[in-house]
């Protein structure tokens, strides 16, 4: 392990519509250093408890990070996505927009 200072856990959050962003994100994040804790995609339709139990689990990633980072690809932010930030503000976690970074 190099001596580097470590670097912050990240969250994403994000609609499933955008799993490509996601996915680019968490390799280029994890390349740079990063622990990045990302929704899991299920294979299959998952049920009403499933999703629930998704769901939960996601806002524990989100508490447990010290940064969030919304995909939110166009500006669009989505209900569950929403959920999360305001979960991770609730929990004193700084939020980030994607959109908010994207070249003028």
């Amino acid at each position: 392990m190099s001596g580097s200072a470590p670097q912050p856990v990240v969250t994403l959050c994000g609609s499933w519509r955008f799993a490509a962003e996601m996915e680019r994100l968490t390799a280029e994040l994890t390349l740079a250093g990063h622990v990045v804790l990302a929704p899991v995609a299920v294979p299959r339709e998952p049920t009403p408890d499933e999703r629930e139990r998704l769901a939960d689990v996601h806002l524990r990633r989100v508490a447990m990070a010290d940064e969030v980072l919304v995909v939110d690809v166009g500006g669009y932010l989505g209900e569950s996505t929403r959920r999360e930030v305001e979960h991770a503000r609730a929990c004193g976690v700084p939020v980030r927009f994607l959109s908010d970074q994207a070249p003028a």
